[in-house]
């Protein structure tokens, strides 16, 4: 959980780096700050489970083990990208680490995870489907239409939503009158809370929401509250509104150094294995890089199979 926390912050920081540098055509959206969210829920996840994601993804490809280098060149538009290129940021989607499907649509991938949940169901795999969104997609009418949906069928499904205080600029102070997760009770079905800012915390929250739907009890709501330390986006500074004050308290509660004191205090890892851990991130991202800057873009023959496909 720490190597992939690590490595999603890190591609990240590359990702704002080559947005800056003209590498990266069209948006993305930074998973800074969110980390110990996609580590926790993944970490629970076994090899058959799926993932639905939204616009802020790289971080759970990461998680759920799509290459770095993969990413990096769906990002520049290079034809060894998850979508040969033609998806962009928003949609990483890599059906062989099983993230079956992202969308820039907000909530729109949560009727969607309950159609693979049904399948799932269908098929009897015992594998489970986590969908994850933003406190934002909990104000649509898919979040409701899908929980109903998936609590009345008891469909095996985990909902995680990422409470990261603002849907693009609109906290949640002002688009909402009660916490996200009691709306888990109108519909009959757990709704649990994990503090997004400790992996062990959403590790271990979310593994009894996996364990549940495997079981065949159904969905469960899970609320994680975290924080993203830049903007919605890599074109925004976040700044018009929040204050750097309140950012600045948020890192102090950073999930990587918080999980580094306690890897050390409690003696289950050295400063210099985490260094070596660390180096290693950062050769394998310094490799991905350079990868995806060589790749080609897709040819128009690639292009044109494709709109017809």
């Amino acid at each position: 959980m720490y190597e992939s926390m690590l490595t999603q912050r890190m591609l990240e920081e590359e990702v704002v780096e080559l947005f800056k540098q003209g590498l990266i055509p069209g948006l993305a959206h930074p998973y800074i700050g969110q980390e110990a969210v996609a580590a926790g829920v993944c970490a629970s996840l076994g090899k058959g489970d799926l993932v639905v994601s939204n616009h802020r993804g790289h971080g759970h490809s990461v998680a759920k083990g799509v290459p770095e280098r993969t990413i990096l060149s769906e990002l520049m538009g290079k034809d060894a990208g998850m979508c040969l290129g033609l998806g962009g940021s928003m949609h990483s989607t890599d059906l062989e680490a099983g993230v079956i499907f992202s969308t820039a649509i907000v909530g729109g991938g949560i009727p969607l995870a309950v159609g693979v949940a049904l399948a799932l169901q269908m098929d009897k795999s015992g594998n489970c489907v986590v969908c994850f969104f933003g406190d934002g997609a909990t104000n649509t009418g898919a979040f409701h239409e899908g929980l109903n949906l998936a609590a009345v069928w008891k469909l095996p499904v985990v909902f995680v939503c990422e409470n990261n205080h603002y849907a693009v600029s609109v906290p949640v102070s002002k688009s909402m009158s009660a916490g996200i997760v009691q709306r888990a009770q109108a519909y009959g079905i757990p709704g649990l809370f994990a503090d997004g800012m400790n992996v062990l915390d959403v590790y271990a929250v979310s593994s009894e929401a996996v364990f549940r739907a495997k079981k065949g009890e159904g969905p469960t709501l899970l609320e994680c509250e975290t924080y993203r330390y830049k903007g919605h986006g890599v074109y925004d500074t976040g700044l018009d509104y929040r204050t750097q004050q309140e950012v600045d308290e948020w890192m102090r509660r950073d999930p990587i150094r918080a999980f580094e004191k306690k890897l050390t205090d409690d003696r289950l890892a050295t400063i210099e294995e985490l260094g070596s851990v660390h180096d290693k991130v950062k050769s394998r991202l310094a490799e991905a890089v350079e990868f995806a800057k060589n790749r080609p873009y897709p040819s128009d023959d690639l292009l044109t199979r494709f709109v017809w496909a």
